[in-house]
């Protein structure tokens, strides 16, 4: 591959370790502190992108100072095929889809974070209740297609893999402080360098904002501490610590029909509290075997924390206390009304060791190219409890009418899993074959809860029970990839899709199991990738996902308190466009760079593939029989009919993320175009709002960001600026359990200072 289209491509996946480090600067990551590191890439170095066989994407340091983005959303937008919806306006709990399937609680997403889960229960409860910092991270990799073999559980829609900063080799800090308006405030701090013969990095961030509502107040603080050492010239270790904390007064429930036309950003529920606790720890080993042979170890353990206590879970609770004569309804909400408390935690451990062989410099033969083998154990255990309170702020189970410990019980998941694949070069083509293997163990121990007389607590609980069962599913995928020209590649694959049911899906409160398989699909796609012109770097791309089975709600009115059930089939169709663009690169300029960025996605088709019976809603008055207007037409209320043919939900038509900027010596600004098509919020493709707000279409958007920063040559100091928002435009983001609104117009300023 030409030195200069590598160099260039590096350049725009703003890839630190091709750029010269700013003396002082600990960001600047230098090649020479251990490398190669034992942390598992996704993607790698940006001239990676050319072996892959599917649709890929790195935002790169570059990227995210250019953007300045405040959620992790914004961030992920800049990758075509990312649909990350928000939801309380801070990004806390991200809400990630990909090509249409549906983004709630990232359940068909993969989150690693140096190519270790992410999530805390991702074979049992695949479910995003937590999110470090961005600014913790140095890049992110996404990776969508059958090279997604090399990862699991989840291979359905793709991966998102973090990428904490390489240890620095010489020592220095930066910190960093900006606020703004909705009670928003940051501080971010970092240092590290050499130390015990080898490197250590220390980073702590502190976030507060309001959101996107009244009534809420959500605070966030990370720290996380990394060391390596290089054990001899054949070995690295590396060492890496967290803690994350959050302390949020945020609630659940969206909002009626009729309270968001009275005031949209109203939250009546101010007893809400969200607070969980994270602890994170992580060990990495890299042996090099022998020249082009290398194993990868990685041990890891997380322990994860969350209570959540609420005096309601959707819109239509108003509140969930109201059959208690004590309360009656939101009059008493704030006095005598009790809550909910849902209790959870989770302890996860793991094992994994790849063995990477590059064939051309172990084996000496002809077929370039490389095998990675992969072995890994991996242990989760829940623990989940609800306990409902008799007051707005109790602690405690009560003893009133809806009280109680309603929810007790044990899950546990149990997982092996082993992969192999290889990119076999021969001259311009590269054939890359892979194959996974899943064998998953849940169990569920359901232990006492209390026996209910009238609605209240009788003194006597239930008898415990338990069961268990297995599933084991092989994982194949196939990609090619063929050198075009020098400067462009075309690539395309096929692999199946796999997703295991979650552990209280699968396994009942009764202790019996039910008959739900896990998600399976094929995926397909093909496209091609590269800079046909200097200056302008492209990748496009066509896919294609066929469920066999794909897990829905039964009901699904945004899913609220619904069992999941297997659907069946359904079908997504669709196309992506990440372009870049520089002047600087087209030699139009010196100087001065003109530059440009859009990621487009286009999803004509994500529909429902197979016999599924539901029913139009009848609301305002409607007799049963009366049309309500839908996607497909009038459609009459209370009558059953087959949604075979209507759009999923949450699968907006097309999405766009552009931005044009200008960079002139230490001065760089860029304005962002933030977009998404109609969507519907339920099944039978409704149009008009429900009352409760969880049905009904919800119209597009497009939004304006601003983003501005000032670093002069050869300083150590930097400010920047930025308004999110620009025309203060309402939108809806979400109906799942009521209205949620959209984040109004953000501005904040802030400055860094490197020592």
């Amino acid at each position: 591959m030409p030195n200069r289209l590598v160099t260039w491509l590096a350049t725009l996946a703003g890839a630190p370790a091709l750029a010269a480090p700013e003396p002082g600067d600990p960001a600047a990551l230098a090649e020479a502190a251990l490398a190669p590191y034992p942390d598992i890439l996704v993607i790698g170095a940006p001239e990676r992108l050319f072996d892959i066989s599917g649709s890929a994407a790195i935002v790169g340091p570059e990227d995210l100072r250019r953007q300045r983005p405040f959620t992790v959303n914004e961030a992920l937008r800049q990758v075509p095929g990312l649909f990350p919806r928000d939801e309380e306006g801070a990004g806390a709990r991200p809400n990630i889809g990909i090509r249409g399937l549906n983004p709630t609680r990232s359940t068909k997403v993969l989150l690693l974070e140096d190519g270790i889960p992410l999530a805390f229960a991702p074979y049992g409860d695949n479910a995003s209740y937590y999110h470090p910092p961005l600014e913790r991270f140095d890049r992110i990799e996404v990776l969508k297609g059958a090279a997604q073999v090399r990862f699991g559980p989840q291979t359905i829609g793709g991966v998102v893999n973090y990428i904490t900063p390489p240890l620095p080799d010489r020592w220095g800090a930066q910190l960093a402080a900006q606020g703004g308006n909705l009670g928003t405030w940051m501080i971010d701090g970092r240092i590290g360098g050499p130390l015990l013969k080898g490197a250590v990095l220390l980073h702590a961030n502190h976030k507060e904002t309001d959101g996107a509502r009244a009534n809420q107040r959500l605070r966030f603080t990370d720290l996380f501490l990394k060391a390596g050492w290089e054990l001899g010239e054949a070995q690295a270790l590396t060492v890496k610590l967290s803690r994350f904390a959050e302390n949020s007064q945020v609630t659940y429930s969206g909002l009626r029909r009729d309270e968001f036309a009275a005031d949209p950003r109203q939250n009546p529920f101010v007893n809400d509290r969200f607070d969980t606790e994270r602890w994170g720890a992580t060990l990495a080993h890299l042996f090099r075997i022998s020249p082009g042979l290398e194993l990868r170890t990685h041990a890891y353990y997380f322990r994860f924390d969350r209570d959540w206590w609420r005096q309601s879970s959707n819109s239509n609770q108003r509140p969930n206390d109201a059959s208690d004569p004590a309360c009656g309804g939101m009059a008493n909400l704030n006095a005598t009304c009790g809550n909910e408390g849902r209790l959870r935690s989770y302890d996860t451990w793991g094992l994994e060791s790849r063995l990477t062989l590059e064939h051309a410099t172990a084996l000496g033969g002809r077929v370039g190219g490389e095998t990675e083998v992969g072995l890994r154990f991996h242990w989760e255990d829940q623990y989940r409890r609800q306990w409902n309170g008799d007051t707005p702020r109790a602690r405690v189970p009560g003893t009133s009418v809806n009280a109680g410990v309603r929810e007790n019980n044990e899950r546990y998941a149990r997982a092996f899993s082993g992969f192999v694949q290889s990119r076999l070069d021969f001259g311009r083509w590269s054939l890359i074959p892979g194959v996974r293997g899943e064998v998953v163990e849940f169990r569920r121990v359901n232990l006492p809860v209390d026996v209910l007389v009238g609605g209240r607590p009788s003194g006597a609980q239930t008898a415990r029970s338990e069961a268990e069962t297995r599933l084991a599913k092989v994982i194949p995928g196939f990609g090619v990839t063929v050198a075009v020209t020098d400067r462009l590649v075309a690539y395309g694959g096929v692999h199946r899709g796999f997703a295991p049911p979650r552990v209280e899906d699968i396994l009942t409160l009764t202790g019996g199991t039910v008959d739900l398989d896990p998600e399976l699909s094929w995926n397909g796609e093909a496209g091609v990738r590269g800079a046909p012109v200097p200056g302008l770097f492209l990748d496009a791309t066509f896919f294609a996902m066929d469920f066999e089975n794909q897990i829905v709600p039964a009901s699904v009115a945004g899913g609220v308190g619904a069992t999941l059930t297997s659907a069946g089939r359904t079908v997504h169709r669709g196309a992506e466009l990440a372009l870049r663009v520089s002047s600087v690169e087209a030699r139009l300029t010196r100087g001065t760079d003109l530059f440009a960025r859009a990621a487009l996605t286009w999803v004509p088709m994500a529909r429902y593939a197979s016999t599924r019976i539901t029913t139009p809603p009848c609301f305002d008055g409607r007799t049963p029989g009366t049309p309500v207007a839908t996607g497909a037409g009038p459609r009459p209320c209370g009558v059953p009919f087959d949604a075979n043919g209507n759009r999923l939900p949450y699968a907006p038509e097309w999405l766009l993320d552009a931005a044009l900027g200008v960079a002139h010596g230490g001065l760089t600004a860029q304005v962002e175009f933030v977009g998404q098509g109609a969507m519907f919020g339920d099944d039978v493709n409704l149009i008009p709002v429900t009352p409760d707000g969880q049905r009904g279409r919800i119209d597009g958007w497009v939004q304006i960001n601003l983003a501005a920063s000032y670093a002069p040559d050869g300083r150590r100091w930097e400010v920047f600026a930025t308004v999110k928002n620009l025309a203060d435009r309402l939108v809806v983001v979400d109906r799942v359990r009521g209205i949620l609104p959209g984040l109004p117009r953000l501005v904040q300023a802030g400055a860094r200072l490197r020592f």
